[in-house]
């Protein structure tokens, strides 16, 4: 492509309160840890709806809070979600005179919706369609244990959909489908685009848009029907809709309805899904191309970075929030990247490795939106990052 390339997005956008250094494995957290699957409690890597949560203790959300942190403010408020986190980190990875990234969404008219809109007013996303409406703003409480598993760090997530309820297909108009790339981000937490998802894809490529899907823990589908896989839209036609499915081992599981990683991939092969990856937290990535919007390539296992592990381990600095929507924004970028070079086809391990680089850059800072100084600052100080990265699979 030599046009300058639009990215529009819709899906989960809110506000993250950060706090960190939780243990996981402490006294204080041990009687709000889930029992069984969708019964409210927290799980590390999950998320659980606040209503449901507080079902589950039963006690006031504030007063667990204060248990679980010891009383004291969050560590961090930034801009969370699977949706805008990921376009953010496009938008700082692609050249803008090249590619326009927008946002589609609604945030609350509170104090907390306030901050958001003045914080996205400072990444390069364009926010076409996001405005505050007469409720409360999304949030999530995170909490993270950097030292979970070892030292690769996880988090928990208590959330609230809040204004995200009101925001359905009818708010996304013509100039959305008319762009290149549209992405649905995280819109388990968008319900009425998820469950009109189907349509909306089925709509994008009609308009011969390339259409890419990265998930979100599904807790409302989880608490209704704990026993069945989690819907995508109004049929599993939704995936042969899709150019690119991005999920983690967990969501792959629970969407498939199977119960082992490679039963999941045979399903969504099955689906016609062109192309999928699989991430793990700090375990193998896996890639699948059918050869239709990627290269051909068969089911490929592909590492963290090894060099991100070793730079943690030794700083303890940051935490691991945000590490899944940044790949989904590296993998992004690199597909916008390469179609500006005219390839026929974008390379699914170069557009992995992309991914891999700026998630694992995310566990550098607290929260998962990066505020650059200064246009190019965080592809300058990722690029060392991705050249390891190269030379690390290569050889």
């Amino acid at each position: 492509m030599t046009k300058k390339i639009r990215v529009s997005g819709v899906g989960c956008c809110l506000v993250d309160l950060l706090y960190n250094d939780i243990d996981f494995g402490g006294s204080a957290m041990r009687p709000y840890l889930s029992v069984k699957r969708g019964d409210g409690g927290l799980t590390p890597g999950q998320l659980v709806f606040r209503e449901e949560f507080e079902k589950f203790c039963p006690e006031p959300f504030d007063l667990v809070l204060k248990k679980l942190t010891g009383g004291r403010k969050y560590d961090k408020i930034n801009i969370g979600g699977p949706s805008i986190v990921s376009l953010i980190n496009t938008a700082q990875l692609v050249d803008k005179e090249q590619c326009e990234v927008r946002f589609y969404g609604r945030g609350g008219n509170d104090e907390i919706g306030n901050f958001l809109l003045s914080a996205l007013k400072k990444t390069p996303v364009v926010l076409k369609d996001f405005k505050l409406i007469n409720n409360q703003t999304p949030s999530t409480v995170v909490l993270s244990d950097p030292g979970f598993e070892g030292g690769h760090g996880e988090r928990m997530f208590i959330n609230s959909i809040a204004a995200a309820w009101e925001y359905g297909p009818a708010d996304l108009d013509d100039d959305f489908f008319g762009s290149d790339i549209v992405v649905f981000g995280g819109t388990g937490l968008m319900p009425q685009i998820h469950d009109n998802l189907t349509s909306l894809l089925k709509r994008a490529k009609s308009k011969g848009c390339i259409t890419i899907v990265n998930t979100v823990f599904d807790f409302r589908n989880e608490k209704d029907k704990p026993t069945e896989k989690w819907p995508l839209g109004e049929s599993e036609e939704s995936y042969g809709y899709i150019d690119l499915l991005i999920t983690d081992q967990e969501e792959a599981l629970r969407l498939s309805g199977e119960t082992d990683q490679q039963k999941a991939i045979n399903f969504f092969l099955a689906k016609k899904v062109s192309s999928l990856m699989i991430t793990n937290g700090s375990k193998n990535i896996i890639t699948w191309s059918d050869g239709k919007f990627f290269n051909l390539s068969g089911i490929r296992e592909m590492p963290v970075s090894e060099k991100v592990i070793d730079e943690r381990k030794r700083s303890q600095m940051g935490d691991t929030t945000g590490c899944g929507d940044n790949f989904v924004g590296g993998v992004i970028a690199s597909i916008v990247n390469q179609l500006q070079k005219s390839e026929n086809q974008p390379d699914i391990i170069e557009a992995c490795s992309r991914g891999v680089v700026s998630g694992g850059f995310a566990c550098f800072y607290l929260g998962g939106t990066y505020f650059e100084e200064e246009t190019g600052e965080k592809r300058g100080k990722i690029e060392p990052y991705y050249d390891a990265y190269r030379r690390q699979i290569a050889g």
